[in-house]
């Protein structure tokens, strides 16, 4: 297949955690997505930025053959977020958020991604996700990422993008929210009519389940990890992972959709151990290859 497309955020974080604080982590779902995806396939990049980015940053995604050419350079200021972590790292406070260029950033599709098999609607107002829609020609699998915000103020828009997705990732609070029921199998299946296929919910420490409309069922734990650093952009870095999977994979079936839930959770236990995209940035095959066997074997039943 070809390569991946992410349309998302492109941003400056200042985090704070239990284990310290760090000032403009590069962030922004496209860019936590694509670190992820590209540990695994070529992906191509759909955002904006201003001219205080330090493009530096992004020099590790040039070296795995990231497309880049749809990064808009604005001339205003980049996005910046800054948060704000509970010791168990269960809440989160926003500091502040400034919007700056990516308030008006309207998505354009280059001419050489319009063709693309696999794309990831980021993290950004139904609206955008689908302007990328209308631009796209017939990909073969659309993944959609929403949150609780969307939910609350544009979800006669959301509706719209989910009835054109094949699949969908939430969290077990956003599924309840978005379908007004408790059962998350019953609510699995209400999303089921309206468009997605595929519904993977995600469980923070707990791992994640998939569940697809052809009966297919797989839950996954996550893995453990001792010292979480940083859990901003995990849940970005894990549809990073499960659609760099997919492209390498090359179909859509349970197999390659079962692969592809453990190379993203693998890949978001990489992104909480350091802040921002950092420990993405520094992991190698080897670790990737041993982290996916060691939860291989945690599911396996002797």
């Amino acid at each position: 297949m070809n390569s991946i497309v992410v349309v998302g955020s492109a941003a400056l974080d200042t985090i704070e955690t239990a284990t310290g604080r760090a000032d403009d982590c590069v962030g922004g779902s496209s860019l936590y997505f694509a670190a992820g995806a590209s540990l695994f396939a070529p992906v191509s990049i759909v955002s904006i930025v201003g001219k205080d980015f330090p493009h530096r940053k992004l020099e590790f995604l040039a070296k795995r053959k990231a497309d880049l050419s749809g990064l808009e350079i604005s001339e205003g200021l980049t996005f910046r977020w800054g948060g704000r972590y509970d010791k168990d790292f269960l809440k989160r406070e926003t500091l502040f958020t400034e919007l700056n260029s990516f308030e008006t950033f309207e998505p354009k599709i280059p001419d050489h991604l319009k063709n693309s098999d696999l794309l990831f609607l980021g993290n950004i107002l139904p609206e955008l996700q689908l302007m990328v829609l209308e631009q796209i020609e017939r990909p073969k699998f659309v993944v959609l990422d929403t949150m609780n915000l969307w939910i609350n103020i544009r979800l006669e828009g959301l509706r719209k993008v989910i009835a054109k997705v094949d699949a969908i990732v939430l969290n077990d609070e956003e599924i309840r929210q978005l379908t007004g029921i408790m059962s998350i199998p019953k609510a699995v299946k209400k999303l089921y009519e309206w468009g997605p296929q595929l519904v993977i919910v995600k469980r923070g420490e707990h791992g994640a389940t998939m569940y697809h409309s052809n009966g297919d069922y797989f839950a996954l734990p996550a893995l453990p990890i001792e010292e979480v650093i940083d859990p901003t952009g995990a849940g970005d870095s894990f549809g990073g992972g499960f659609m760099g999977r997919l492209a390498m994979e090359g179909t859509l079936d349970n197999t390659a959709f079962r692969r592809a839930l453990i190379s993203g959770t693998v890949v978001a236990s990489f992104t909480v151990q350091a802040f921002g995209l950092d420990r993405l940035v520094t992991v190698t095959p080897e670790e990737l290859a041993a982290s996916e066997a060691k939860l291989i074997e945690a599911v396996r039943v002797p």
